[in-house]
Parts: C-alpha cells; structure tokens; sequence
C-alpha cells in the first residue's frame, strides 16, 4: 500500500455575511464550520477543501497553519 502524504492544514476565517447569499453557498460555509463574521476553523488541506474554498472565496479568508 502507498504511504500518504501529509497534506498540512488551512485556516478558513469567514469575512462577508452569509445573508443573501446563493442558498448553495451558505451551505458550503455552514458545512465548513462557519456560523459568524470573524470565526475561523482549521481544516485539511486537501481537494476537498481546496473546492469549497473556490466554491465561496468571496466570502473567506485562507491562510496556510
């Protein structure tokens, strides 16, 4: 079996409200653990991840942990 690679951690702090959003993006926020303007999560960095960021990058902000 392969070995996995590390794939290191993200921090995704939601910056713009949800209110009057695409239904679909207010989804993918919530999903990520997002609820308030200024709260932040640590998540994998992986496709996954790197997906939903794309999906709503206007509305957070990313940085490598």
């Amino acid at each position: 079996m392969a070995a996995k690679k590390s794939e290191g951690r993200v921090k995704v702090t939601l910056v713009r409200s949800l209110i009057g959003q695409v239904p679909k993006n207010r989804n993918i926020a919530t999903s990520m653990g997002l609820r308030k303007i200024g709260q932040s999560v640590e998540l994998p960095n992986n496709d996954a991840t790197k997906g939903q960021v794309r999906l709503i990058s206007h509305l957070v902000k990313v940085e490598e942990v």
